[in-house]
């Protein structure tokens, strides 16, 4: 699980750096719970929120797919693009305004991601070497 568990580390990490942005701006704006008036708590609280949505989802795929036997390229490739759609997605989305391009990209690297994932889980549990 050495693949899944380098990936899950560096997604962690990520979501610190997420989660840190939200507490200094809820210690900014003076919010203890939802968003106030702060437009710019609300774009960090969902950056974060986004993330926390989608990550572990595939994390979880990923180390199911390499418990089943997975091919270390195709670990690689989730995870990678896993953290680099993360990491486009947080930074477009974390811009004033919004830079949808890069959020488009930063989504459609996460379901690819997570499509690599379910698709690998399903293929080594009916016994198909991927």
């Amino acid at each position: 699980m050495a693949t899944t568990a380098f990936y899950a580390g560096l997604l962690c990490l990520l979501y610190l750096v997420l989660s840190f942005r939200v507490i200094f701006m809820r210690r900014e704006a003076r919010v203890e719970i939802g968003f106030g008036e702060s437009k710019e708590l609300l774009r960090r609280a969902r950056v974060h929120a986004n993330f926390a949505e989608y990550a572990p989802f595939a994390i979880l795929l990923m180390g199911l797919a390499e418990s089943l036997q997975a091919r270390w390229l195709v670990l690689h490739f989730a995870g990678l693009t896993l953290f680099a759609g993360r990491l486009i997605h947080a930074y477009g989305l974390s811009q004033t305004p919004h830079i949808m391009p890069l959020r488009f990209s930063g989504m459609v690297l996460t379901f690819t991601s997570l499509l690599t994932g379910a698709l690998a889980c399903l293929a080594l549990s009916l016994g198909k070497g991927i």
